[in-house]
């Protein structure tokens, strides 16, 4: 059965919308049963913890005052209309890795958004250690836009722009 453009945009936005939903039930979890700064030991190399992120990835920005929380607020929304009209673009259904990227990335910034405009910060709680060295906390949302930039990158280098130099 072939999806109709419609169709393809609402699955993407569906995508976009469990990611948000996945990282909303599981910073939910976390702020009810770790405490605060504390930490739960999965194995040798990762941590369950609970921590709060007033800046952007690693902590950017995250002593600037205040400001940053609006500017991260207006940022991740404009880049999610911006992102919400470029899959509504691409909705004819030749761009799968591009789409799927894209509403990855759409999840995962709205997802960091609702935290910032309900709280303030964002909550991160997945620790990775590399030998004594943690790497910065991260959430559902980080790892979707993680993933998603991964993807983007992959159609850009490989995909994208191929249709057009293979008939020539």
């Amino acid at each position: 059965m072939e999806l109709n453009t419609k169709h393809r945009y609402a699955l993407w936005m569906t995508l976009a919308f469990l990611i948000v939903v996945a990282d909303q039930l599981t910073k939910w979890a976390i702020v009810q049963y770790i405490p605060y700064l504390g930490s739960v030991e999965l194995n040798s190399f990762t941590n369950i913890t609970h921590q709060r992120n007033f800046g952007a990835a690693w902590s950017l920005l995250a002593d600037a005052g205040g400001w940053q929380r609006w500017f991260f607020v207006v940022l991740a929304t404009g880049v999610s209309v911006l992102i919400s009209i470029w899959l509504w673009r691409i909705r004819d259904g030749r761009y799968l890795v591009l789409a799927t990227g894209l509403a990855l990335v759409l999840g995962g910034a709205v997802g960091n958004l609702v935290d910032r405009l309900r709280l303030g910060y964002v909550t991160d709680f997945i620790q990775v250690w590399f030998g004594s060295w943690p790497f910065p906390s991260f959430n559902v949302a980080d790892s979707a836009i993680t993933v998603g930039a991964v993807l983007l990158i992959i159609d850009s280098l490989f995909i994208s722009g191929r249709e057009s130099t293979e008939g020539s």
